[in-house]
């Protein structure tokens, strides 16, 4: 049921954003070349490795150890702002590496890292757009998006679901929480750090057991980018 629906707003969605997605494409071969597409391996359902696909919002590296805030475009700005760099992810949909709402598909390297009770964020798709997304997106840490994401898992519903919808047109009419201040995602602590249990804003009560939060080290921005 939740396949068919997956299935119904994206071939929707992608036959409005059609015209939009080509624009992007040709503006972007235009002013930087190379190619539109950028592909990132992450991490989905039951732990299955896939391509996410994305827009591509930066140069090429002019020098080995360039940093990645220079090399993002006025146009890459732009999309990421908008989040239209996300557009291509309708395809991931289709494929079924994805659907619309659920955790947002992170990195290996992060998974490695995560915790048995963390591991439960794997047991769905991954989506477009989640709970966590539109409750602080890449303002607040992983630990806290992974409790996040964990709620959604044991208490979602259709309701929950048509909520999660609303809350996304109103974050990408008013975008915020893209990256943290300073550029640069909050990621896992250091290994070597304690970690505390994490804060969940209110009206997300998690009601699962209390463990302790897994650790991993910080990762470039445009790695940390959901």
């Amino acid at each position: 049921m939740k396949r068919g629906g997956d299935l119904a707003v994206t071939v929707l969605a992608g036959i409005i954003a059609l015209p939009l997605g080509l624009l992007i494409a040709l503006l972007i071969r235009a002013t930087t070349g190379g190619p539109v597409i950028f592909r990132q391996t992450r991490t989905g359902r039951h732990g299955r490795e896939f391509d996410i696909l994305k827009f591509r919002t930066m140069r090429d590296r002019q020098y080995e150890d360039e940093p990645d805030a220079p090399r993002i475009t006025r146009l890459g700005a732009l999309l990421r702002k908008s989040s239209l760099d996300e557009l291509p992810q309708l395809w991931n949909v289709l494929r079924g590496d994805m659907g619309v709402i659920g955790p947002r598909p992170t990195l290996p390297e992060q998974v490695v890292h995560y915790s048995t009770r963390q591991r439960g964020r794997l047991a769905v798709r991954p989506g477009l757009t989640g709970w966590a997304q539109v409750r602080g997106r890449n303002s607040i840490t992983w630990p806290e998006r992974i409790e996040l994401d964990l709620w959604y898992i044991e208490h979602h519903s259709l309701a929950l679901d048509l909520r999660i919808l609303a809350l996304t047109v109103k974050v990408l009419l008013r975008p915020a929480g893209i990256t943290a201040a300073g550029g640069v995602n909050p990621g896992f602590p250091a290994p070597t750090q304690p970690t505390a249990e994490p804060a969940v804003p209110a009206g997300s009560r998690i009601v699962l057991p209390r463990q302790a939060t897994a650790t991993a080290p910080r990762l470039a921005p445009e790695e940390l980018r959901g």
